[in-house]
């Protein structure tokens, strides 16, 4: 299995992120935030291939175009990035050593933290 960083992806989720188009929420939230298969079937029916790929961080090279399996590492619930599932893409990245994919879920994380500070502050 190759598994890289989808470079669409991360940059669609750092403009959402930018955008406010977030949920600052914690890292337990995302069996429950996790967009189910239903979902999925009906953004692809909705949005196509394309639009549903941007919401993987990775990409499984060895595995068809427009499966499922093709794409990894969720990140959002197909309307806003979730800090839950940024949290999980960057350990289940760093767990199976895909430091291109763990490095951008940081980069995000980051990202959601310094938002979630702003939020404090005010």
């Amino acid at each position: 299995m190759t598994v890289r960083l989808n470079d669409a992806a991360f940059e669609h989720a750092k403009a959402l992120v930018d955008a406010g188009r977030c949920v600052l929420d914690e890292r337990d939230a995302w069996s429950e935030h996790e967009p189910t298969a239903a979902q999925e079937n009906e953004y692809i029916e909705r949005h196509g291939w394309r639009d549903y790929a941007r919401w993987y961080l990775g990409v499984d090279d060895e595995a068809a175009e427009d499966t499922k399996g093709r794409y990894k590492f969720p990140y959002g619930d197909f309307s806003r990035v979730h800090r839950c599932g940024v949290l999980s893409a960057e350990s289940r990245a760093g767990q199976r050593k895909y430091l291109d994919i763990e490095r951008a879920a940081a980069h995000l994380h980051g990202m959601l933290d310094a938002r979630r500070q702003q939020r404090v502050r005010r």
